[in-house]
């Protein structure tokens, strides 16, 4: 069987590449068939057709940008099948494929219901007794440098406390498991169907990226029944969980960098970590290798097989634990990063066959989806491109079209089913909050979360943003202030809900299909879905109203419940989900 062939042989077609079903991103399964595509010139390609077992598929134009197009099809079965092609220079028949025997494929719980991130210490306290144990496992405790130089030194502070020099990292707040566990059903009725939660295990530090120790709960936070509780109440809301791994560097207070800070190359663990001077002392990152030279995360040697070894069966552990997933912190930074993730994917699907798997990569890295992750963190469809289009800036400068030409061309670069499994946030722990990030401007921020919520995948939301909070980043991490829920904005929150409502409750955006449609001015249109199910997504990003003409028929607004024939009027920072009417 041939493995590819090119288009540019029949269509001449100068920027057209050859249909290969051995890349993810022209062939993966989905919940409801498999996925093929392949691209081409605009415009060159009239009609396109899969056939397979003597039955034939149609192929549609899906995305269109920088003058090239994707077409796209769906078969019920990986076998063998062919291309017929009809362009410009006539028809052609391209084939027979072989499909890969196990190709990358979405999960199917996936993408159904929006998410929501949780940074513990900040979220709720629901036990006060447990806040003083933070002082016990602080940094501080591990750090004779910080000892010496004085200044600000750890300490708990009330939940209406202002932020101190110390808000990002040595500021407890009290946040717990047991606060989690009551604020679940909350979660529930705004619509959470995939949490995620930063770091909960034994560390030195409010974020808890510096582990002290990988198998035990942090004791600020609770234990491992407590935690039991936690993923059983979730579990039986609907609510699958995930939880924050850190496999690059280790807090100062973990084991087996204690053990080399004593005995130096005598210690078992001294290749665990890449030591330039002995002795020397925690926290002074011109002696040992650490993360970005912050002294307090020394490097992990990933290299060394002992090391792997205990990663992975940690990542295993709490997979067996009831964890539907991980997400993995920096795992470019790691050494040998490929090979290490694709055995932790292998082994926790062994572990358990849904569980997801994300890695933290800001940008665009299609080659880390497939044998490594489900999905990276999509900061390069939730900032990039989400949130400069809510900035509203000049049409010229980021309006409609650039909008939907990046939207297209990120989603040609990746697999369909990865599109499907989607992680997309614009806002996180790691960034301030989106109505900050606009300026405070409401309107602007429910466009974002209208468009980000109208996207393949899960759409994620940090912690109070369906409160309509504020909080930069510089200088003091404020979006990680402890939530007010006395101060929540219930129309803000009554709007994310029924975003939440409508991912849920719509075939069209539980499932990864997505297409162009229109784009000018600010102007930016979609479509999500397939057949009567299929819906027309519309945003305008600026002040003035926008006419969308529509295809042929009547249509719905989800979201007023008006009716529209011919055209539709967008308001000025409006949204409209559209769904053909019942006849």
């Amino acid at each position: 069987m041939k493995r590819f062939q090119p288009l540019a042989l029949f269509l001449g077609l100068a920027l057209a590449q050859a249909h290969d079903p051995q890349d993810p991103a022209q062939f993966s399964r989905l919940p409801e068939g498999y996925s093929v595509r392949f691209q081409a010139s605009a415009e060159e390609v009239r009609e396109a057709w899969v056939v397979q077992g003597g039955r034939t598929f149609p192929m549609g134009r899906q995305l269109v940008f920088g003058g090239q197009e994707v077409w796209r099809g769906l078969i019920p079965e990986a076998a063998p099948y062919t291309l017929r092609v009809r362009g410009t220079a006539g028809e052609k028949v391209l084939g027979p494929f072989t499909p890969p025997k196990a190709p990358f494929a979405a999960l199917a719980w996936v993408g159904r219901k929006g998410g929501y991130q949780v940074f513990p210490d900040r979220f709720q306290n629901g036990d006060p007794g447990n806040d003083a144990l933070a002082l016990e496992d602080d940094e501080y405790r591990y750090n004779p440098l910080w000892q010496s130089r004085g200044g600000s030194l750890p300490h708990l502070s009330a939940w209406r406390d202002p932020p101190s020099p110390l808000h990002c990292c040595h500021q407890y707040y009290g946040g717990d498991l047991k606060g989690l566990w009551e604020r679940l059903p909350h979660l529930a009725e705004l619509g959470v169907g995939l949490l995620y939660l930063n770091p909960i295990f034994r560390s030195g530090s409010a974020h808890g990226y510096d582990t002290h120790d990988y198998l035990q709960v942090a004791p600020r936070l609770g234990d491992e029944a407590l935690l039991r509780q936690v993923l059983d109440r979730a579990h039986a809301l609907g609510i699958r969980v995930l939880f924050d791994f850190v496999p690059n560097h280790t807090g100062l207070g973990f084991f087996a960098f204690q053990d080399v800070v004593r005995r130096g190359p005598a210690s078992p663990y001294w290749n665990w970590y890449f030591v330039r001077r002995y002795p020397f002392t925690p926290g002074d990152a011109s002696a040992y290798e650490a993360w970005w030279g912050v002294g307090s995360l020394p490097k992990l040697n990933t290299g060394n097989p002992e090391v792997r070894a205990y990663l992975l069966g940690v990542a295993e552990r709490w997979v067996r634990f009831g964890f539907d997933g991980v997400r993995v912190d920096a795992p470019e930074d790691l050494l040998e990063a490929p090979a290490f993730f694709r055995e932790l994917k292998r082994r926790l699907r062994a572990v358990n066959p849904e569980a997801y798997l994300v890695g933290e990569i800001w940008r665009r890295a299609p080659g880390w989806v497939g044998n490594a992750f489900d999905s990276l963190m999509n900061y390069a469809i939730g900032r990039d491109i989400v949130l400069r289009y809510a900035q509203g800036l000049h049409p010229a400068l980021f309006g409609g079209p650039r909008a939907l030409s990046l939207l297209a061309e990120t989603y040609a670069l990746y697999p369909e089913a990865a599109a499907a499994m989607g992680f997309n946030l614009i806002s996180s722990h790691d960034t301030s909050c989106l109505l900050s990030d606009l300026g405070g401007s409401a309107p602007k921020a429910r466009l974002a979360w209208a468009l980000l919520f109208a996207l393949p995948g899960t759409p994620m939301v940090w912690q109070g943003e369906e409160c309509g909070l504020l909080g930069e980043k510089e200088p003091l991490d404020l979006q990680r202030r402890p939530i007010p829920w006395e101060a929540c904005n219930q129309d803000f929150r009554a709007y994310l809900q029924g975003l939440y409502r409508l991912k849920a409750q719509e075939p069209a955006l539980r499932g990864s299909s997505f297409a162009t449609y229109l784009a000018e001015g600010g102007l930016l249109s979609f479509f999500r879905g397939e057949g009567e199910e299929r819906l027309l997504l519309a945003f305008n990003n600026q002040s003035a109203p926008a006419t969308l003409p529509l295809p042929q028929g009547s249509w719905r607004d989800l979201l007023t419940g008006e009716v529209f024939q011919g055209q539709a009027e967008v308001p000025g920072l409006g949204v409209r989900y559209f769904k053909r009417a019942s006849r």
